[in-house]
């Protein structure tokens, strides 16, 4: 568990990621973060979970049109 304070950054809340907690998430400054509520509470990831679900959706269709996807990348 890693604590983060609440400050003020430039006149609106914010918090500050400790070093250690950047580098596990790897990220840089100017990246994006995702915030997603769960039951337990919230959850801070670098990972877009919509494009996660997406890329679910995008591999369901290629497992079942995988024939079709082989013949078009003959061409």
């Amino acid at each position: 568990m890693v604590k983060l304070k609440v400050a003020s950054v430039g006149g609106s809340p914010g918090i500050v990621l400790p070093a250690e907690v950047v580098e596990r998430l790897k990220v840089a400054p100017g990246d994006t973060l995702f915030l997603t509520e769960s039951p337990g509470g919230f959850r801070l990831t670098a990972a877009d979970p919509e494009f996660r679900e997406d890329m679910a959706l995008a591999r369901k269709f290629m497992r079942k049109r995988r024939n079709l996807l082989r013949e078009l990348a003959k061409k």
